[in-house]
């Protein structure tokens, strides 16, 4: 019995460390895009490309990170309450109305640089990577899957 307790405890606690200490997520544009602040809520309907035009009418062209990436994950589950993986039904019967996911980057690094070259363009990085190439619209703290 003690040692259960003991187990349990110290799961609740590295639950708790990890939560406290996890970065906060930037949501990031072109430091010369004129879009100052993005809401949740579009940010999600941008993500499932149900917004596809900003406000100047340019397409918006928002980026993921890979599957297996954490920070994908964090995000994810911040926005959406799931997984990346459970989308794949979703992004499947968009794909018959030849709507397509966001593209993939290979890293935060190359969302920067993506993000900061290309107008209407948005992404996500940890907050501690952001620099002067990007503005954040955003901050998302990691969720945990309920």
């Amino acid at each position: 019995m003690h040692r259960n307790l003991v187990l349990i405890l110290s799961l609740v606690l590295a639950a708790s460390f990890r939560s406290a200490n996890a970065e906060q997520i930037a949501v990031v544009t072109s430091a010369s895009s004129p879009l100052k602040h993005l809401s949740r809520d579009t940010l999600k309907l941008i993500y499932l490309r149900k917004i596809q035009l900003d406000e100047q009418g340019k397409r918006w062209i928002p980026t993921n990170l890979p599957l297996a990436s954490p920070l994908r994950n964090d995000f994810s589950l911040s926005l959406f309450s799931i997984l990346p993986e459970e989308q794949e039904d979703y992004w499947n019967a968009q794909y018959f109305h030849g709507i397509t996911p966001p593209p993939v980057m290979s890293s935060e690094e190359a969302v920067l640089r993506f993000v900061s070259s290309t107008p209407s363009s948005i992404g996500y990085v940890r907050k501690t990577l952001v620099d002067a190439r990007v503005k954040v619209l955003l901050l998302l703290s990691p969720a945990t899957k309920p």
